[in-house]
């Protein structure tokens, strides 16, 4: 995934989370993050120090892209939100997640499965190259932009987004 800041090269973990690879690949491959689409290219329109990276969802004028059908939470998966892995981001409804991630770049525990009742946010996979690009975005000086905290002031797009063989 290239960003206007630099390159992620991101793991999915299809065992342990593939409803959810799925849906990031089906993104992937219909242009959607990178604006291939027609639509536009996404931005990451939530940064938090200390926190996470929210993108994938909306265009740089903060309008929300048309996403597929919600998937349901995997977050009882074992993985944890840990500095460096991508979660998927929903509203109050658990199996409410569609387009949008967010990069973790602290150990978010608190963001982890419990039960039922406290469901988490499903880890699907890691940053293996380019987490300093996270930490670049992360630090970027934000805003306010109607209801939306936490902005950065200069849009953060997502200019490619491909899927790359393994090297291993």
């Amino acid at each position: 995934m290239e960003t206007n800041k630099g390159t992620l090269v991101i793991e999915l973990d299809h065992a342990k989370a593939p409803v959810t690879c799925e849906n990031f690949l089906r993104y992937v491959q219909d242009g959607f993050y990178d604006g291939k689409d027609g639509h536009g290219e996404t931005v990451f329109h939530r940064v938090i120090p200390g926190f996470m990276i929210q993108g994938g969802g909306m265009t740089a004028p903060l309008k929300q892209k048309r996403n597929h059908d919600p998937i349901v939470n995997e977050s009882n998966n074992g993985l944890k939100n840990l500095r460096g892995t991508l979660s998927m981001a929903r509203t109050n409804d658990p199996n409410s997640a569609t387009s949008q991630f967010f990069i973790n770049v602290a150990n978010n525990d608190f963001l982890n499965y419990k039960n039922p009742s406290n469901p988490g946010y499903a880890v699907f996979a890691k940053v293996v190259e380019g987490m300093d690009v996270a930490d670049a975005i992360v630090k970027v000086k934000t805003k306010t932009v109607g209801p939306h905290e936490n902005v950065p002031a200069e849009a953060v797009t997502i200019t490619k987004a491909e899927v790359v063989p393994e090297t291993k």
